[in-house]
């Protein structure tokens, strides 16, 4: 009988570890659903771990990430995201209307955090930025307002251009909106606009051929996710029909662009690791307040300027958060 109880007590001991493993909560993960590709976007998901790290989450050690590339096919985010949510993840992490919108409409429980361009209240995204109300929280960049600002610099840093170009991605939400602000900047400062569509790597190639023909002596390059994930190939255009470009994000001067003016997507991508983190801690998406960036980078490329023959005004030089010689 001895004998009996001694071996149900080994076996028991035995067991144990692997009751308590069964027992222990599984990994928590992140579903990360990108418009773009990853090549462009590394420094920004760096940017998210960052942010998340300082939470207290590593990926792999105690968080697992799961990607989604939509490649810049919008088409393809619906999809991807009911995908994610098949996979009952924990938390939902996207950028851009469109991506924002395919998370949103896969999930009314699952939190969300977003880095968009629009306004996320007029959107019916969330109820307000202080107090979201939903499962719906994150960066707001409000790009579309900063849009006419573009033009006015552009139009200041290249006074001979009587015709500005807008490229501009029909497949966001936002495009209309981006027309008409722009286009009434346009007629503010007394030049013409020149719209151009491209939603493609194919369109892109040609709406920069159709801009040498129509003679365009500028180009506004509209804050797009899908823009930005081609921002090698836009620059490399730019450089190769000799168009002075402006750029919402400062990446796009590193990468050789004229001139950028914008919020800083780093740090904002830093603030939704953060946020994402801080969610899987317990804290809920309709207490976290909407994000919005309070600084704005203007950076100048002279490099680049000197390429085209163009002079940097003096006051466009002395507002430069970076000049890049």
């Amino acid at each position: 009988m001895r004998r009996r109880n001694f071996m149900t007590v080994l076996a028991g001991a035995a067991a144990y570890p692997l009751l308590a493993r069964a027992q222990q909560k599984p990994m928590p993960v992140i579903a990360f659903l990108n418009i773009g590709s990853p090549g462009p976007n590394a420094p920004f998901v760096a940017a998210f771990h960052q942010g998340l790290s300082e939470t207290g989450y590593v990926a792999g050690q105690n968080v697992a990430i799961e990607y989604r590339w939509a490649e810049g096919s919008y088409d393809r985010l619906p999809g991807l995201a009911a995908d994610l949510v098949g996979r009952n993840v924990d938390v939902i992490v996207t950028g851009g209307t469109p991506g924002i919108q395919a998370a949103k409409a896969a999930s009314a429980t699952i939190p969300i955090v977003f880095l968009g361009g629009g306004d996320p209240v007029t959107a019916g995204l969330v109820a307000s930025l202080a107090r979201p109300g939903g499962n719906l929280t994150g960066v707001s960049f409000m790009s579309t307002q900063l849009m006419p600002k573009r033009l006015e610099l552009l139009s200041e840093l290249v006074p001979q251009a009587g015709v500005i170009a807008l490229l501009v991605n029909p497949n966001n939400p936002a495009a209309e909106r981006i027309m008409r602000d722009v286009q009434e900047a346009a007629r503010a400062r007394g030049v013409q606009l020149d719209i151009l569509k491209a939603g493609t790597e194919g369109e892109i190639n040609t709406t920069f051929a159709s801009q040498v023909q129509r003679q365009a002596g500028a180009l506004v390059v509209s804050a797009d996710p899908f823009f930005n994930s081609q921002r090698e190939e836009l620059v490399a255009l730019a450089s190769r029909h000799a168009v002075p470009a402006i750029y919402e994000w400062r990446e796009f001067a590193e990468a050789g662009g004229l001139i950028s003016y914008g919020p800083s997507l780093t740090a904002a991508n830093r603030l939704v690791g953060s946020y994402a983190g801080r969610i899987l801690s317990g804290a809920k998406p309709a207490d976290l307040p909407v994000q919005q960036p309070t600084t704005f980078e203007l950076v100048v490329n002279l490099k680049t300027a000197n390429a085209l023959g163009l002079t940097v005004p003096p006051s466009i030089l002395a507002r430069a958060d970076e000049v890049i010689e």
